[in-house]
């Protein structure tokens, strides 16, 4: 493959596996990198019965801020949140709403192998890594789409609560994002320069079948 479209292929891939990697770590191990985010004002509680400031959504587990601190629960995927406000009236972030976030470590997964494959110089290796590299967008876009549909979800569901609170999207939710956009433009980068090689390939070869013969007559023009 040229080498002017390799580099920035396996580069938007390498990103897209990095991001995906960060995010499919989440909570509880890396606090920062949650799916969907609740600011409080200290009027709801938890599945603790304590008043939380705060409540953040990742992959694994969430993790709630209250007036002792900060507690994560590790619970795996498709958990369950049970939110109450002053009234006694409780809304539920059911499994169902949680369960597809796993998605996004199997796209991490098909991103690492696409981005084995994109450093190879063989064209049908090269093709190969293109589609995983859409497969992997594929996965992803999937995995966002999922990510859109529980913070719809979330917000919704506590403002039915009627009190002061801040739904957001978590820094793992633009990252999923950014690494989509990656793996689309790594597909594309990918595909383009297994054509222009292929059409490189070909001219070379039509010079070679077109260009001057030698014999002896050309001989005796030479002279």
């Amino acid at each position: 493959m040229s080498r002017t479209y390799c580099i920035p292929g396996v580069f938007f891939l390498f990103s897209a596996w990095f991001l995906l990697f960060i995010v499919s770590i989440s909570l509880p191990s890396f606090q920062a990198m949650d799916i969907t985010r609740v600011h409080s004002s200290g009027q709801v509680a938890s599945s603790v019965n304590e008043a939380i400031t705060q409540l953040r959504l990742g992959i694994w587990g969430y993790c709630v801020d209250m007036s002792s601190g900060r507690t994560c629960y590790k619970t795996g995927h498709g958990y369950s949140v049970t939110v109450t406000n002053g009234q006694n009236a409780e809304v539920t972030i059911g499994s169902s709403w949680t369960r597809g976030l796993a998605v996004l470590p199997v796209a991490a997964c098909v991103a690492f192998i696409a981005f084995l494959l994109s450093m190879s110089q063989h064209i049908t290796i090269t093709l190969v890594a293109s589609l995983v590299s859409f497969l992997a967008a594929l996965l992803t876009l999937v995995a966002f789409a999922i990510n859109i549909a529980l913070f719809v979800y979330v917000k919704h569901e506590l403002g039915t609560l009627n009190i002061s609170e801040t739904t957001i999207t978590g820094p793992g939710f633009w990252l999923t994002f950014v690494s989509l956009l990656l793996l689309l433009l790594a597909g594309c980068t990918v595909c383009f320069g297994r054509r222009r090689d292929r059409m490189a390939g070909a001219t070379n070869n039509s010079y070679q079948l077109n260009g001057p013969k030698g014999g002896l007559l050309s001989r005796f023009g030479r002279n």
